[in-house]
């Protein structure tokens, strides 16, 4: 959710002055570390519950053999994800509400299109805007390009849009998988702007959104079956999915795996402290133990995003390779 790549180049020069290389292995493969990573999360989750969409989020030059715009679809990679969230394509690159360069977006859209026309795969954008005539203009061009998309007026992610009204593609229909998704609402801070877990409940409800991406918890505390049952009903009578934020790049200090003791380099996973987010941890994502953290076992964060009843999850930081590839 936090990366965009500016944010990125930003870290990695940071990032790549203090690490500890020495004890980097030497061969590590960073991209492909990552796609092995989504890949045995997709394994598992599908094994538990079928239907379960994973959707990771930039980090789309993964989709390519060789991370770039010579190699071929890599299809591993590509039928194991159901979706691509992809930030910034059109608005939010460099500022909120700025227009993201030419280069930049006909980059994200080659390998957004390479997914989408190789397999199965929903393209969901989100661009950080908030002029009415912006919004209107992300919500077209992401359309006529096949993607479905979020035009978000707060950086943060913590508020339902005033606008459009209606939505953009209102959809009265039952969504049942993400290929029947025709928009979504990007919303992981409701604490910010709501008072308790169930007004948050209750504003969603009234909204018509084929899918919701949220987070696991609100101010600390999962939410009730009841309320998971009432969040996936639109206000029009359609279902609608829902979608748990998880970061697998980044540990997060404010997450009840996080322990009282840990620090950079205990546990050695742990890498360093990300300079533009304080309390996020860039992390050796490829270590056993980081990735037991994050599925395979009931006490899996994964685990927990199953058994409570969500539809699918949407993996951040997957843009991670990029720091240790420096």
């Amino acid at each position: 959710m936090r990366a965009i790549r500016l944010l990125s180049i930003i870290f990695v020069l940071s990032f790549s002055i203090s690490c500890k290389k020495d004890d980097i292995p030497q061969n590590l493969d960073p991209k492909q570390e990552m796609r092995d990573f989504v890949q045995n999360i997709s394994k598992y989750a599908k094994n538990i519950h079928p239907g379960f969409a994973v959707i990771p989020q930039n980090g789309v030059e993964l989709v390519s053999t060789t991370g770039d715009d010579t190699g071929l679809p890599d299809l591993n990679y590509i039928n194991a994800i159901d979706g691509i969230g992809q930030e910034s394509l059109n608005y939010g690159y460099s500022a909120d509400n700025k227009e993201t360069p030419p280069d930049e977006n006909e980059w994200m859209r080659f390998f957004l299109d390479m997914a989408k026309n190789s397999g199965s795969v929903k393209i969901l954008v989100t661009d950080y805007c908030s002029s009415t005539s912006k919004m209107d203009n992300s919500y077209s061009v992401n359309n006529s390009n096949g993607y479905i998309s979020f035009a978000a007026d707060h950086r943060a992610l913590d508020n339902i849009p005033g606008y459009p009204h209606p939505i953009f593609n209102e959809n009265p229909d039952n969504v049942t998988s993400l290929q029947d998704a025709r928009n979504f609402l990007y919303l992981i801070n409701p604490d910010n702007e709501f008072a308790t877990r169930q007004n948050f409940v209750n504003a969603v409800a009234s909204t018509n959104y084929d899918c919701l991406i949220m987070d696991l918890f609100f101010d600390g505390k999962e939410y009730t079956p009841e309320q998971i049952d009432k969040l996936k009903q639109k206000a029009n009578g359609g279902s609608r999915l829902l979608i748990c934020y998880l970061s697998i790049g980044e540990a997060e200090d404010y997450r009840y795996y996080w322990k009282d003791d840990w620090k950079v380099g205990n546990p050695s996973f742990i890498e360093k402290e990300n300079p533009d987010w304080e309390g996020n941890y860039v992390v050796r994502y490829w270590e056993q133990e980081w990735q037991q953290i994050i599925y395979g076992n009931d006490s899996s964060y994964l685990k927990k995003i199953l058994d409570t009843g969500f539809d699918g999850v949407y993996l951040d930081i997957i843009d991670a390779f990029e720091q240790f590839e420096k």
